[in-house]
């Protein structure tokens, strides 16, 4: 019997991902991205869903993770985002036929070394110019140096230029969008006419979905894959209300008993039953990825209604007012995230509980996906 920590788990609704792929558009203009195990949702089984749907070429974290999907059997494109750290991992990356991500002069070097090193006749690499982001890549201005660098190095076979929008989901923003499109098609130009076969990719989920996609090349979904609006509260919501959600996350209840009134429940008596209430206890918890910052302000789904979370959440338990649904009992679920409703209900989602925590759906997704054992459908 394998030693597990938690009884909840993540259900992964694959077909969910693959309509997701299909909504965004032509795999040709595609490169969705898995890193960080797929968001949560699984690296292996998430690329198999989407090379079923057509995926051409996929977007990782690490080397490491573009490592393990070769030695998985996929034979897409592969571009780890981060990069390479140390010679092993340059040459590791170079034989599994990964496409290097070059983001800074030095790159080149380490880049070429491992190729030659790995005995292919080229290797491919995505150069990265930084257009506003602050964090890896050239500027335009590099783009003459870098084309020259390049052509002494003939074993790199320049196959992506690209760059990452930073506020494309913010209308309000639109002005820096414009300027982070004119700083990207200057740097592309300044390597296109040395290497023909050039590619761009420079949109995210909210460019896919967005005004942005028409200049945005090789377009790189990552939280609209899994389900989320990038443009979720603002003045594009529409463009991006067909997504699903694919990951739900359930938990059994543990115990069901009656709370008089006065009585509280959990630590440090944050709640106090205002009338006799039926309370039940739910196996998710902080260690499970449901913040204690959430304590009393969120519902869950119990028997496809919304029920109160009470008091304090634990690390491995909450509590729940099921006084609307008497039929509660031990081993029936509590949905954290999705699962059936009644009509007239709507599931808790990633978006729900990133507005309550002041962060993102990613961030949701990202914590439970790898604190629960996941089931796939």
């Amino acid at each position: 019997m394998p030693c597990t920590f938690t009884p909840a788990f993540c259900r992964i609704d694959l077909a969910a991902l693959r309509r997701n792929f299909r909504r965004l558009g032509d795999p040709a203009g595609l490169m969705p991205v898995i890193k960080s195990d797929a968001y949560g949702h699984g690296l292996l089984p998430v690329a198999a869903a989407l090379a079923d749907a057509g995926a051409r070429r996929f977007a990782v974290g690490t080397a490491s993770e573009g490592i393990a999907l070769r030695r998985a059997g996929f034979g897409q494109e592969i571009v780890p985002l981060m990069g390479c750290l140390t010679a092993g991992e340059w040459r590791a990356a170079a034989a599994s036929g990964l496409t290097l991500l070059i983001a800074g002069f030095d790159d080149i070097e380490a880049a070429a070394a491992a190729a030659t090193v790995s005995g292919a006749r080229s290797v491919p690499v995505a150069l990265k110019c930084d257009t506003g982001m602050g964090r890896l890549g050239f500027t335009p201005e590099d783009a003459p140096a870098l084309a020259e660098l390049l052509r002494a190095h003939p074993v790199l076979a320049p196959r992506f230029a690209l760059s990452h929008l930073s506020s494309v989901d913010m209308p309000e923003e639109d002005a820096y969008t414009a300027m982070q499109v004119e700083r990207f098609g200057r740097f592309f130009a300044g390597l296109a006419a040395a290497f023909p076969g050039l590619l761009p990719s420079l949109g995210n989920s909210a460019a896919t979905v967005g005004p942005a996609r028409a200049e945005s090349g090789i377009c790189r979904p990552g939280l609209a894959l899994y389900g989320g609006n990038p443009f979720a509260g603002t003045s594009r919501e529409a463009l991006g209300q067909d997504l699903e959600w694919a990951m739900s996350v359930a938990a059994p209840i543990l115990a069901v008993h009656r709370l008089s009134a006065g009585e509280s429940v959990s630590y440090g008596r944050l709640f106090t039953a205002p009338r006799d209430m039926l309370v039940a206890v739910a196996a998710a918890g902080y260690a499970t990825g449901y913040a204690r910052a959430l304590s009393g302000r969120v519902s869950l789904l119990v028997g496809g209604r919304r029920v109160p979370q009470v008091g304090r959440v634990c690390m491995s338990m909450l509590m729940l007012d099921v006084s609307d649904v008497p039929d509660t009992a031990p081993g029936d679920l509590a949905w954290v995230l999705g699962g059936p409703t009644q009509a007239g209900e709507t599931p808790v989602d990633a978006q729900e509980l990133a507005q309550l925590l002041d962060t993102i759906p990613y961030e949701i997704l990202c914590l439970m996906g790898g604190l629960n054992p996941r089931v796939y459908a």
